[in-house]
């Protein structure tokens, strides 16, 4: 059985290569064809057995959420960050809220969902992802007018905390273990903690 996982996770790494190089030759983001590539793996028998287990599942996505929101500040160049930095907290912050609560709002009156299943849906797609913004941008090398290339490298970077913030929130409304005063308190804490433990 050893064998089979070793096999399996070298031909994961060497898909992952090609597809690398593909994608940055046809410009698809390389994100997309990891997630292709995983929904193969995963649905058409390729996996020797699949993971019930929704504790690892858990577990495995919070260690890959880490890294990724910590991507976004650390591959982020403060000269170019500084002229754009009030821009992009708007856009990083208020921006998610407003995509998360559209996106709620469309899922409430045109697919008829409850409105907490709703805003739920609109907080996991508030964000924009770092990795496909950072990848299109250095890929396709645009000459973007207006410090927009930075603004946009800053916001995608910097936005995955509010839209876990916003997500969470929605979830602890959903479990009935969250009210008004833990909510803000929630966001106090987020906010006071992360400026402190992030100077």
């Amino acid at each position: 059985m050893t064998e089979v996982f070793l096999v399996v996770i070298a031909a994961v790494i060497l898909a992952s290569i090609i597809l690398n190089i593909v994608s940055t030759h046809i410009g698809v983001p390389a994100l997309l064809a990891f997630m292709t590539l995983g929904i193969l793996f995963s649905q058409c028998g390729i996996l020797p057995e699949r993971v019930e287990s929704m504790s690892i599942a858990k577990e495995t996505c919070s260690i890959a959420l880490i890294f990724i929101m910590f991507y976004g500040g650390f591959g982020t160049r403060y000269e170019s960050a500084k002229p754009v930095f009030r821009e992009a907290v708007l856009l990083s912050t208020l921006g998610v809220v407003l995509t998360a609560l559209l996106v709620g709002l469309f899922c409430r009156l045109a697919l008829g969902w409850g409105w907490l299943e709703s805003l739920l849906f609109g907080s996991v797609m508030g964000s924009t992802d770092a990795a496909s913004v950072f990848s299109v941008l250095r890929s396709k090398r645009l000459g973007l007018k207006n410090n927009t290339a930075p603004l946009l490298e800053v916001e995608s970077g910097s936005n995955d905390p509010a839209a876990f913030m916003l997500t969470s929130i929605v979830l602890s409304l959903m479990n009935g273990s969250a009210d008004g005063g833990k909510v803000v308190l929630l966001i106090f804490e987020q906010l006071f903690f992360g400026a402190v433990f992030g100077v």
